[in-house]
């Protein structure tokens, strides 16, 4: 058997033990869990605000990325004091509102969080987000996709923000006043769907079965929901070189960069430079959209 190292670390008055500091967990871009954990409490004033008073679903590579996963809702035993959990529909979520959680996580392989949409004891989302979800693997119109969605809530009069998901697609988030409801944020996705959909019918589709889709990428307004979640904005994918779920300058789009250009090794660089991208963007008045459309 191999010997085990283990190290701790206090963060904030908890000290956190780390087990296998050396172990690769993205093996392809050489980041092992010592490296994660640095890179994790950089990204950490990022990442929370949009894991903050949600109930977080982590997914969990115990062998690192590439290898065997499962998805972890359930906190795992035994929670530290230091951690909150809430429980929902029979579940005991995470609540990830701190360092030291986020750390605590890490240190088990969790490599991906994905709060739930809306807030703990709330029905309400906490943002729009439109889902761009390509039918092949490598998707080189996936910015020009995203940019004629952008385009199309500019000229109803509302800012959004594009992401990168980390993986292969792009989700468009347009900050809103609470109060709107699921329900009317599917409406307004359907009417922006159907009308991007009828314009560019060979790039986009409204076809929910992956079979009748062709090359055509889904315009997924149907997953904004109660229930559901969202790869939360900073954080990382389990993917090869360890690509973060990244906001994006619509100057970027335009340029067509590269779902793989941001990652574990490169991100916090880069918000140095730009900040939060989603936080610059005040709630859109989408109110008037949905008075319009009860109308027709």
């Amino acid at each position: 058997m191999p010997h085990k190292v283990k190290g701790s670390i206090k963060i904030e008055g908890v000290e956190l033990t780390v087990t296998n500091p050396d172990k690769l967990l993205w093996p392809e871009a050489g980041i092992t869990k010592a490296i994660y954990l640095q890179k994790l409490a950089a990204l950490a004033p990022y990442l929370l605000t949009y894991t903050h008073n949600r109930l977080l679903t982590t997914i969990r590579y115990p062998h690192g990325a590439g290898d065997t996963f499962f998805y972890q809702k359930n906190a795992p035993e035994p929670v530290p004091d230091f951690v909150q959990t809430q429980d929902h529909e029979g579940i005991r979520y995470i609540v990830m509102n701190g360092l030291p959680e986020l750390l605590w996580l890490g240190n088990l392989a969790a490599l991906e969080f994905h709060p739930s949409l809306h807030a703990i004891n709330s029905t309400l989302p906490c943002e729009w987000m439109i889902d761009l979800d390509p039918s092949m693997e490598h998707e080189p119109r996936i910015m020009q996709a995203a940019l004629i969605v952008g385009e199309t809530l500019s000229s109803l009069g509302l800012q959004s923000v594009p992401k990168t998901s980390g993986n292969t697609g792009v989700q468009i988030i347009v900050p809103i006043t609470p109060g709107v409801t699921f329900d009317e944020l599917r409406d307004i996705g359907h009417f922006v769907g159907k009308y991007v959909t009828q314009k560019h019918p060979d790039l986009f589709t409204l076809e929910r079965l992956k079979k009748d889709r062709g090359d055509r990428i889904y315009f997924d307004y149907l997953q904004h929901y109660g229930g559901k979640t969202l790869a939360a904005p900073y954080t990382p994918r389990a993917k090869p070189r360890g690509t973060v779920s990244t906001p994006l300058t619509w100057d970027e789009v335009r340029r067509d960069v590269s779902i793989q250009d941001y990652h574990l090794m490169n991100i916090i660089e880069r918000l140095t430079t730009v900040g939060d991208l989603i936080a610059a963007v005040p709630p859109q008045p989408i109110e008037l959209i949905l008075k319009h459309l009860k109308k027709k």
